[in-house]
């Protein structure tokens, strides 16, 4: 299978394409219907077992890519006041949450698992904020290895797959609506393909929730770099920035003030959105081979499980209870 390997990779991808868009040919609309986005990262991730990375570069790229450009046209068709407005208790919650998980998490690696300190911080960060985003931006401010980036991305790469899987189950069984599963998702949830992919299986209200909510918490990226060239002592490193979130922005103002009169447009856009996002999760899916959980080992993906389950269940409490 793997000599073909390369073979079988264009074709699902061919097939994953064709069966999004071909529903907007009158009569097939529903032809596509059954690849949602986690069966769409369950046959990436399918793909990489059988057959392993045919194009690991490749499928890096059109990742980020991918989801940058998705993130931004999901903005046509959300309301900005409405979002806002729908989301401050969760936005109110992430400030608090953030800082939180980077100091429990700190707790776990050094005092329980021993872990080296720039590969607990890496984990931790991309706990507390946005998953890859977060430990990319803060890997060169720590000196961090390729190594230790690696196994960082690794783990929270693993648990935001299978995130996508049970979050929607754990939600209907506990009967959450959906403002609560968007805010829940948001937080609980490492990477923004994961939260988005998520908050869609759930519902509509659910995908503008988490999305609002999940990238207003990627904006502490900011914040949490400038403080980790303190903590770490490092000086005139440059700090990524994820711009693409401004012109999410951006687009939410455009829909809401200038395409109000036409609402047709930012529904058509966001749609295609959601389509493109559905193939980035094959992307996502397709890079997690065996080489891959090998790297990450035993101890750090403990703690990610560990510090994942804490913000998980503290997060629900919170969103039930208070």
């Amino acid at each position: 299978m793997r000599r073909y390997s390369k073979h079988v990779y264009v074709i699902l991808l061919s097939i994953l394409i064709l069966s999004q868009f071909v529903g907007y040919v009158h009569g097939l609309e529903s032809v596509g219907s059954w690849i949602t986005p986690p069966i769409a990262l369950l046959i990436g991730l399918l793909y990489a077992f059988i057959c392993g990375q045919a194009y690991p570069t490749h499928n890096k790229k059109c990742s980020k890519m991918f989801l940058q450009y998705s993130v931004v046209g999901l903005g046509f068709g959300m309301n900005i006041e409405a979002s806002l407005a729908s989301s401050k208790e969760g936005i109110i919650f992430t400030v608090l949450s953030v800082s939180g998980t980077i100091i429990l998490g700190w707790l776990l690696g050094r005092k329980l698992l021993k872990l080296e300190r720039r590969t607990l911080y890496l984990i931790s960060s991309g706990t507390a904020i946005c998953g890859g985003s977060a430990i990319a931006a803060v890997g060169p401010i720590i000196n961090a290895k390729g190594a230790e980036m690696s196994v960082a991305l690794g783990t929270i790469f693993i648990l935001n797959a299978i995130a996508l899987f049970i979050f929607p189950s754990i939600g209907h069984a506990l009967g959450l609506d959906e403002v609560q599963f968007g805010t829940w998702a948001a937080i609980a949830i490492h990477d923004t393909s994961s939260v988005v992919g998520a908050g869609g299986a759930y519902g509509d209200t659910a995908l503008e929730i988490a999305t609002t909510i999940k990238l207003t918490r990627a904006l502490w990226i900011i914040p949490v770099a400038l403080c980790t060239a303190v903590v770490f002592r490092t000086q005139g490193k440059k700090i990524a920035i994820p711009w693409f979130i401004l012109w999410f922005i951006v687009a939410m103002v455009v829909n809401t003030y200038l395409l109000d009169s036409v609402p047709t447009v930012g529904s058509v856009v966001s749609g295609i959105a959601r389509k493109c996002l559905t193939v980035t999760l094959f992307f996502i899916g397709a890079s997690l081979s065996h080489d891959v959980l090998r790297q990450v080992g035993l101890r750090p993906l403990l703690l990610g499980i560990l510090l994942w389950i804490m913000v998980s269940v503290i997060s629900l409490a919170y969103i039930v209870f208070v």
